[in-house]
């Protein structure tokens, strides 16, 4: 009895017995889609997430007087040496625009340098009848603002350092919010006049679309200059420099430069710490990619838990084969076959069975994770390491699940096996 007579064997049996091999293949299959659907979503979001708080590009970073999102990895570098006392006029100190509006000018840098204030994150914006959610995200900048940002204008102009200077109300809308005000009609937007928080605002441009992930929607945003959100009063307490390096191996020099020039700025001694804070453009990527990483374990977990309970499940299906194909077995053996023939065949029919759990959760897992990041507006993607860690991972309970069945079949006496009702 050849390797190829077992296989076969074993193949036609898998195939009989469609109940229970499809109630196996369904376990290992949940197991396998929950593990690959996850990590299919993770990483999608990952992605969605890099390109969307990318937006300087990787040539580009801020200044801000203190981390925007910080994420605490037990790394002990950072912290502050307390035998150390601090100057208490150097923490926490916001960045005002005189410090802002001075680095801009003292920065000669090759590079593009814009200033902004964030504002409300909460607007409802109204145009006649029609209105967005309210959700819209208002941000103060310069006319270095969209450059530096990655933003594009589909319709009208860009600010110009007169509308910086008197902050009137002029804005600039993005595309969700013009496609929710004015619907196909977006390019008519431009010289409108549209409601934000009570006051009436021209609306000079129409933004290129960037796309949106779920955490950050940077189409759902209007953009004012930073004035006119300090003469509200909306806006928050401290000012953000962008910086945009002309090419990205200047990046490091931009940023040391940088460094000089604002601790000049906020009359900083040489012995002084820094009282700000400078990340590049990839840095809140990370930092949220970091937190994922937790979620990615507790799709591992759960992948893990189910496949032991596939695995247990298949090895008990394949000890009630065993008994009620005793008498094939006797069969066999007395036709000629050897213990390991017998080996073989169970061990090759729980092998196809998870590999058949593992062929259909990884096509569902793939398929339920990209509709998941469909609708978190992340693009399509395939875990190929994690797919065949899914293969190497269901081959492997198929073995173990059918080591002690098959060992059992094998040391049949086949005389006794003969005889079994």
């Amino acid at each position: 009895m050849t390797l190829k007579d077992s296989f076969n064997l074993a193949f036609r049996t898998v195939r009989s017995n469609k109940l229970r091999t499809g109630i196996t293949v369904a376990i290992i299959a949940f197991g396998i889609m929950a593990l690959i659907g996850i990590i299919t979503a993770i990483q999608s979001m990952n992605e969605g997430l890099r390109n969307s708080f990318s937006t300087m590009g990787a040539n580009g970073f801020t200044i801000s007087y203190k981390e925007r999102f910080r994420f605490d990895n037990g790394d002990n570098s950072q912290k502050v040496d307390k035998t150390k006392k601090a100057k208490k006029s150097n923490l926490d100190k916001y960045i005002q625009l005189y410090e802002a509006e001075g680095f801009k000018q003292k920065y000669n840098f090759p590079a593009l340098v814009s200033i902004s204030l964030s504002g409300f994150g909460n607007y409802e914006i109204h145009y006649k009848d029609e209105k967005t959610n309210p959700n819209v995200r208002m941000n103060g900048g310069d006319e270095n603002y969209l450059a530096v940002n990655g933003y594009s204008i589909e319709e009208g102009r860009n600010l110009t350092p007169a509308d910086v200077q008197s902050g009137r109300d002029v804005c600039l809308i993005g595309s969700d919010v013009a496609t929710k005000l004015f619907g196909q009609y977006k390019d008519k937007a431009v010289d409108k006049f549209i409601n934000i928080g009570g006051s009436p605002y021209l609306v000079i441009a129409v933004l290129k679309s960037k796309g949106s992930s779920a955490m950050l929607r940077a189409d759902n945003v209007v953009i004012t200059s930073y004035n006119n959100v300090r003469r509200t009063g909306f806006g928050g307490n401290s000012f953000v420099i962008g910086v945009l390096a002309n090419d990205i191996t200047q990046v490091d020099g931009a940023v040391n430069e940088a460094t000089s020039v604002f601790r000049n700025v906020r009359k900083l001694l040489p012995t002084d710490d820094d009282n700000f804070v400078i990340e590049k453009s990839d840095k809140l990527a990370a930092t949220f990619i970091e937190l994922l990483s937790s979620i990615q374990m507790a799709a591992g977990a759960i992948g893990l838990i189910t496949l032991i309970g596939a695995a247990i499940g298949l090895m008990n299906i394949m000890l009630v084969s065993v008994n009620e194909r005793t008498r094939e077995v006797g069969l066999i053996k007395a036709i000629g076959g050897k213990r390991r023939n017998i080996r073989q065949q169970f061990l090759f029919e729980s092998v196809i069975i998870s590999l058949l759990g593992a062929l259909f959760g990884i096509v569902l897992g793939v398929i339920i994770g990209n509709i998941f990041a469909l609708l978190l507006n992340a693009g399509f993607t395939v875990p190929w390491a994690w797919v065949m860690a899914g293969i190497v991972i269901c081959s492997g309970v198929g073995l173990l699940a059918g080591i002690w069945p098959a060992v059992k079949a094998s040391k049949l006496n086949p005389i006794t096996a003969l005889r079994y009702e």
